[in-house]
């Protein structure tokens, strides 16, 4: 599989999303992707009780554990690769996750309006604004 162009939303290099838990397509810790993620896993966000409700309410329970997966099961505040369709869809319920555009790869444009995700940005930490 041939990663895409590792660019994120904002036009600049793709930021790592986390670590820990390892998250990504290619669990590397990046929002990258490939022609092979159907799911468009590119939108860096940080957990919220309230999403991860609606994601299990929605049948992809982010937060039980799946050791047989290696997944640790995600809580409030860990950051992880969403599926562009999945934080859409919580978003027009009122319960998208904030997200770190710089760390949201270029390819969740083709399913998410850049406005959408400007309106859940983190706070830009290089930024002088309050």
């Amino acid at each position: 599989m041939d990663k895409d162009p590792a660019i994120n939303v904002l036009g600049g290099a793709l930021q790592p999303c986390s670590i820990e838990p390892q998250t990504g397509f290619f669990r590397d810790g990046s929002c990258n992707t490939c022609a092979e993620d159907r799911g468009s896993h590119t939108v860096c966000a940080v957990m919220t009780a309230e999403f991860l409700a609606l994601s299990k309410y929605l049948g992809n329970d982010l937060s039980t554990p799946r050791p047989e997966y290696a997944f640790p099961g995600l809580k409030p505040g860990d950051r992880w690769c969403l599926c562009a369709g999945r934080f859409l869809q919580a978003h027009g319920e009122g319960a998208a996750p904030m997200v770190d555009l710089a760390a949201t790869h270029a390819r969740a444009l083709d399913i998410v309006p850049i406005g959408v995700l400007h309106d859940r940005a983190l706070p830009d930490p290089d930024s002088d604004l309050p």
